[in-house]
């Protein structure tokens, strides 16, 4: 066995190539990049494994259910809101009959490091019934996505394996296989598993029903679902789940020393779903309170009250012992266990209080000039009309940014593509003047159908897409479809061709391109602006391509 040390994110993309996985798809987003980069530049992947980033999380699933129908495994990462773009096919995938195991990786993010919200994606995998793995430290990403494979193809399922931020980003030494797996044979599924028309998606309804015994009796014999009792501590039992395992074992020595002569209270570690029900039982029949300790929302907390009514106090995230938001650590585990604050160097020194460093565009990016030719355009609009008349919607990326200062020029920041539904929804709604800001691989993942929606109607509304040549935020990953392309899809979409303008952004055409935005505004249709230059870090990449080309 090897012994390498790697990112939770690296750990469960070595783990998928082991155990033999052919497809691997996703589109990117933080805390869940690093899982398909490494399969995609991994030195040990096979010729005959395909690594692609996709147009969005939903065309990623779709292509591993196709790897899947043709008896292949297959992956499919995402983070935690991207599987509200993929949830179409991701809650039909569980009603059909997986041949190629197929799993799909999605990594959640409390505290919203980088993220618009905290959802937690135990809910959709309770939704769509199909088992998840939680795994808690690196190596067992490593192993549990292989066990993961092997309990889709077992019982013809979707499996979810959830990870979050402080796992996927950091690093720790794991032992690896001697050699993979082989891959599977090209065999493809029965066409009646996997065609959800009404008559056959009911017979396929009653047969995930029917796997919910096998998947429960699966989890309550699973060994990670760990179960220790202690017949001598009734008062209190404790169920740990992700990473908060991790934070109560980091105060395991001090906590054990307060327990006295009667010992540690009764512990289950619940590493997957569905919930283990005969072991969730017996720990509530051990003892009178339960204390949850589990990262993200208060998912096992919640379904404990349905599942022992009365029988037991549950007590954590919704109770006040834990927090409900953001992510856990070892002192909020520590004082949900009754420990005191343990003394560090901040009870005896202050440190200086240091001025705030939000995040800011870089230094000569491209979104600088283009957003200060639109403030000082919706300045003069709205100085024109006499009142606020101009609404400025925008969109996930590094462009978001431009909402902070010094520029602070967007108004909303919802969710990918939103920003040109939302600038048709204002115009609709009485402002004489709407901008929808949107990046140019934003624009391919959601913002194409909202286009269609305002070119249907007619609304009167600018588009401006702001094209830097790659997917910034997350890695610099290529867009899918090269600057090239973005007029003539504007352009086949229906917008007319006088009001689809491609404009250079640099400082010395700040003032033109005011004047540009001006002249779309006033038009009483669908318009749209393509500001082109490429982000300082894409050159720096192409260069150094074209440098290693040359050698």
């Amino acid at each position: 066995m090897k012994e390498l040390v790697l990112l939770g994110d690296e750990a469960v993309a070595l783990g998928a190539l082991h155990a033999g996985v052919t497809g691997c798809f996703g589109y990117p987003g933080t805390p869940s990049t690093e899982i398909l980069e490494y399969i995609i530049n991994s030195s040990d992947r096979s010729e005959t494994t395909v690594a692609q980033w996709c147009t969005n999380e939903k065309t990623a699933y779709e292509t591993a259910l196709g790897f899947s129908f043709s008896g292949k495994r297959a992956l499919v990462t995402m983070k935690h809101v991207g599987l509200n773009v993929a949830a179409d096919p991701f809650m039909n995938s569980s009603l059909c009959q997986i041949k190629g195991g197929l799993v799909c990786i999605v990594a959640d993010d409390p505290s919203m490091h980088s993220s618009q919200g905290e959802q937690d994606s135990r809910f959709y995998a309770d939704f769509a019934m199909v088992p998840l793995f939680e795994p808690v430290t690196q190596q067992e990403a490593y192993e549990m996505i292989g066990e993961a494979f092997d309990l889709s193809e077992k019982w013809h399922v979707p499996v979810m394996m959830r990870l979050v931020t402080r796992l996927s980003h950091s690093r720790a030494q794991i032992r690896t296989a001697d050699s993979p797996r082989a891959q599977n044979a090209l065999e493809k599924g029965l066409p009646a598993d996997w065609m959800l028309l009404p008559a056959l998606a009911r017979k396929n309804y009653a047969k995930m029903i029917d796997k919910q015994d096998d998947l429960l009796s699966w989890s309550n014999k699973w060994d990670r679902n760990t179960l220790e009792i202690n017949p001598s501590r009734t008062d209190l039992a404790i169920i740990t789940s992700s990473l908060g395992r991790n934070y109560f074992e980091e105060n395991l020595a001090d906590y054990a020393a307060s327990c006295g002569k009667a010992g540690l209270p009764s512990l289950l570690h619940i590493a997957g779903m569905p919930l283990p029900l005969e072991k969730i039982r017996a720990l509530a029949d051990s003892a009178q309170t339960i204390l949850v300790i589990e990262e993200g929302m208060p998912f096992i907390e919640k379904q404990l009250r349905g599942l022992v009514p009365g029988k037991n106090r549950i007590i954590g995230k919704f109770t006040g012992e834990l927090p409900r938001a953001g992510e856990l650590n070892p002192d909020l585990v520590r004082a949900a266990l009754g420990l005191s604050a343990k003394k560090t160097i901040l009870d005896t020194v202050t440190p200086p209080v240091l001025p705030a460093r939000p995040p800011q565009l870089c230094k000569g990016c491209p979104h600088h000039d283009s957003y200060s030719s639109l403030n000082t355009a919706v300045e003069i609009l709205n100085e024109r009309e006499g009142a606020v008349s101009t609404v400025v919607a925008a969109d996930i990326g590094c462009y978001a940014l431009g909402a902070v200062a010094p520029l602070k020029a967007v108004e909303t920041i919802v969710c990918m593509g939103a920003s040109i539904g939302m600038a048709r929804g204002a115009s609709e709604a009485g402002y004489k003047y709407t901008f929808g800001v949107i990046g140019d691989s934003t624009f391919l993942h959601s913002g194409l159908t909202g286009l269609v929606d305002a070119v249907s109607t007619n609304t009167p509304l600018t588009v401006i897409i702001l094209d830097n040549s790659i997917v910034a935020m997350t890695g610099c990953q290529t867009t899918m479809l090269p600057s090239a392309q973005l007029e003539k899809i504007v352009l086949g979409i229906g917008v007319e061709p006088e009001h689809c303008r491609v404009i250079d952004t640099k400082p010395n055409l700040v003032e033109e391109n005011t004047k540009i935005i001006l002249e779309e505004a006033e038009y009483r249709g669908v318009s749209v602006i393509i500001m082109v230059r490429e982000c300082l870090e894409a050159v720096r990449l192409r260069k150094k391509k074209e440098a290693i080309t040359r050698a």
